[in-house]
């Protein structure tokens, strides 16, 4: 009983030991170092302006990084940070006039519903590209979904009068003066104190995602010039700030989500394909082969993809599934494919571009963040801040429903990239975003 009584008398010690212990965390005050908030601006393409789900919608433009670092920001005295913001009533709109994409329920040519990312609408609201929406006040967030560095200095860049396909109607709508401004004389026309840049994306993307069959790879050397007047343009008056490299898009669920072996055969398909192709030295086997592509410079005008060859997540799959493209009778047309040497091109078009990114930031003085590399941890899979992350489609957690675009918790997860960029730069201590606050992908 004695010994009971000591043993449990030592137990009441311990806890009472470390309930006295317990560790009381008090955030670090919010500091800004060296950095001026007082008037930030963000530049850059469809991430910076909050695109996702294959449109620009209000809720998207809430959940832009920009917009998510500018709540941080003032917490260090930053000021105001206007969007130009579509209304919270209209559904949206894509760079060709469709819908946002939500989860719902398909019926495919088989028959056979299942749940997948559907438009929300028959259309988008197509009246977000009829009207100018400044109204005296500069846009601080001065993301344009499109943009490329080589056209961030063009003047008239929104000015409907050039025509279809020679002005960017997302900027139409935000420019002070359609006609003449372009989005760098109206970022800089506000004289930033701090600005954001992830720039350079589109001038290598508007082609992987046109399967290289339209626009082309911004050759280096313009890459760096251009990447000189937009930096040179922010940085004038003093201006300190932040640039990111440029992501390895061919990693993107857009690029990896149909695999280029999808070809699914049983014992009389099988046949039937190797009675059609065998002639034209194209052979398949039993269970998963490569699709049938058009190629010209092949004996036939045709054949098998490659394994470092990828398909685009907007080919037609009713066509592929119902109407025999890719294997019976037609080849993948090559809009919806990124060959062995396109791939390679755009690879060395990203790595070209990062090196001189990291090296104009270097020259002055910026903060720089490695989105490549947070990319590719996202691709073989990483958890921040409890939160499971991937480069799968729909069930990743960090991309949205267009498989290039982030959603709400990628967004924010990038936002705490640049945070930690400024920080270690600048010596200043704005705090992170929490992740887990904001939404993925929202099931029906």
């Amino acid at each position: 009983m004695k010994q009971f009584l000591l043993k449990s008398f030592s137990l009441i010690l311990v806890i009472a030991f470390v309930s006295s212990c317990k560790t009381n965390i008090t955030p670090p005050t919010p500091t800004k170092g060296s950095v001026d908030p007082t008037r930030y601006v963000a530049v850059g393409s469809s991430m910076t302006a909050g695109y996702a789900d294959g449109a620009l919608s209000f809720q998207a433009q809430q959940n832009s990084f920009p917009n998510l670092i500018s709540l941080q920001l003032k917490q260090i005295g930053g000021g105001n940070f206007n969007q130009p913001l579509v209304s919270s009533s209209s559904i949206g709109v894509s760079s060709s006039g469709g819908a946002p994409f939500k989860m719902g329920y398909a019926t495919d040519c088989l028959g056979v519903t299942s749940l997948s990312p559907v438009p929300v609408a028959a259309s988008g609201d197509v009246s977000i590209f009829a009207t100018n929406t400044y109204m005296g006040t500069p846009f601080n967030n001065m993301g344009v979904p499109g943009v490329k560095v080589i056209t961030m200095a063009a003047p008239g860049y929104g000015n409907q009068l050039n025509g279809a396909g020679h002005y960017n109607p997302f900027f139409y709508r935000m420019a002070m003066n359609p006609l003449t401004s372009s989005v760098l004389s109206d970022a800089t026309s506000q004289n930033p104190t701090f600005f954001t840049a992830l720039i350079g994306m589109d001038d290598v993307l508007s082609y992987a995602m046109a399967g290289g069959a339209s626009d082309s790879i911004t050759s280096a050397s313009d890459f760096t010039a251009a990447l000189n007047i937009v930096i040179n343009g922010l940085t004038a008056n003093g201006a300190k700030g932040v640039i990111g490299n440029i992501p390895d898009v061919l990693s993107m669920p857009f690029f990896t989500t149909i695999p280029y072996n999808g070809l699914a055969l049983d014992s009389s398909n099988n046949a039937l394909l190797n009675l059609v192709y065998n002639s034209r030295n194209i052979y398949f086997h039993l269970g998963n082969n490569p699709f049938v592509i058009i190629d010209p410079s092949a004996p036939y005008g045709v054949r098998l993809m490659k394994s470092d060859e990828y398909l685009l997540l907007d080919l037609p799959l009713d066509s592929v599934k119902c109407h025999g493209l890719g294997s019976y009778y037609k080849g993948i047309p090559s809009q919806y494919v990124i060959t062995e040497t396109e791939a390679a091109n755009i690879e060395a078009a990203i790595t070209s571009y990062n090196a001189i990114i990291r090296s104009v930031a270097q020259a002055k003085g910026l903060a720089f963040v490695d989105v490549n590399a947070f990319f590719k941890s996202v691709q073989t899979g990483v958890t921040y801040n409890a939160v499971a992350m991937s480069a799968l489609f729909v069930k990743g957690g960090v991309y949205s429903l267009d498989g290039i675009d982030l959603n709400p918790i990628g967004q924010a997860t990038l936002a705490n990239q640049f945070i930690t960029a400024i920080n270690n730069t600048y010596g200043s201590t704005i705090p992170q975003l929490d992740e887990t606050a904001y939404s993925g992908i929202i099931f029906p």
